[in-house]
């Protein structure tokens, strides 16, 4: 579960609901001062939201970059469908493609986190024309790992066979975590990060959780298609990543000839650990393309040397 390092919105942001064609979706949305160089869309991963890049922000938009972060169908802020169905991957992609249609700003940068790489990629190979590139952060070739498998297992469990509240599943992973870690998670949090993970919980639409959950523990391998795509590609991570080795993503970015990009002291999720080297590194990759000009349709070729292990 990703963690804000703070919730304030930075005053070149503010929140309100992103009208498309396939509904509204809660979103922050930061403006550049200057010169407008570029549009990003952040999508967020499993359990997150539109926080997780409220970090990353203020120095996007200084960098000259509008970035919108969104809550997906289901997730926070953002209402859900007791279908599970309109959780489907595709329908996800979709979701993606109707809010760079209704940014309004042409082609733009396509960031996924976690669950949200799975579903930025789906959206790129369904119709890579609205997007300027792709990123995939801490989002990997095909399942997570089988740890993070377990864990899924237990989740779905408790919310489709034992039947517990979204209440009853975030007091046993408090427990959980207190046995792990020898303490109460909300020891070492602000009091205004606890109650916001536990109300972000519960506002997440529980048949969302169970359906992505089940893509998680299932999900293809779509490198082959991927690098087929028209489209420069970037590949983040934290130097450990618990979801996906950082083998398997050094492995995918050299099968992609993307950018790979590693944040030396952050985990799962740079965009919150280490926000500013985040937002650097990413700044350095869409100013790369915005000066070699428009996309010129093949694959992207953009190397990064890699930190020392």
């Amino acid at each position: 579960m990703s963690r804000p390092p703070f919730l304030t919105l930075p005053s070149c942001a503010r929140a309100y609901r992103l009208a498309t064609a396939r509904g509204e979706f809660a979103v922050h949305d930061a403006r550049p001062v200057g010169a407008h160089r570029g549009t990003v869309l952040l999508v967020p991963g499993f359990t997150g939201s539109k926080e997780d890049f409220i970090a990353l922000l203020e120095p996007l938009a200084e960098g000259g970059f509008r970035a919108v972060a969104v809550d997906g169908r289901g997730q926070f802020e953002t209402p859900g469908s007791d279908d599970a169905s309109a959780y489907g991957r595709e329908e996800l992609a979709l979701d993606v493609l109707a809010q760079a249609a209704a940014l309004g700003d042409g082609p733009v940068h396509l960031l996924g986190h976690s669950l949200g790489g799975l579903i930025a990629r789906a959206a790129a190979l369904r119709d890579p024309r609205p997007f300027r590139s792709l990123t995939l952060m801490s989002s990997g070739r095909g399942p997570v790992s089988a740890g993070q498998q377990e864990r899924i297992r237990l989740l779905i469990h408790a919310l489709e066979v034992v039947r517990m509240s979204m209440e009853e599943v975030w007091r046993e992973m408090r427990r959980l975590d207190a046995e792990q870690d020898g303490g109460p998670e909300e020891s070492i949090l602000p009091t205004e990060h606890s109650a916001f993970l536990h109300r972000r919980w519960l506002a997440t639409h529980p048949v969302q959780l169970i359906t992505t959950a089940r893509q998680l523990a299932a999900e293809p391998d779509r490198v082959a298609e991927l690098a087929r795509l028209p489209l420069p590609l970037c590949v983040v991570s934290g130097a450990e990543d618990y979801a996906w080795p950082r083998p398997e993503l050094d492995a995918m970015a050299e099968e992609l000839s993307a950018r790979r990009v590693l944040i030396a002291g952050a985990g799962h999720s740079p965009n919150a650990e280490e926000p500013v080297a985040t937002a650097a590194r990413l700044l350095e990759f869409w100013s790369s393309l915005s000066a070699a000009g428009p996309s010129t349709g093949s694959p992207s070729s953009v190397s990064s040397p890699a930190p020392p292990r």
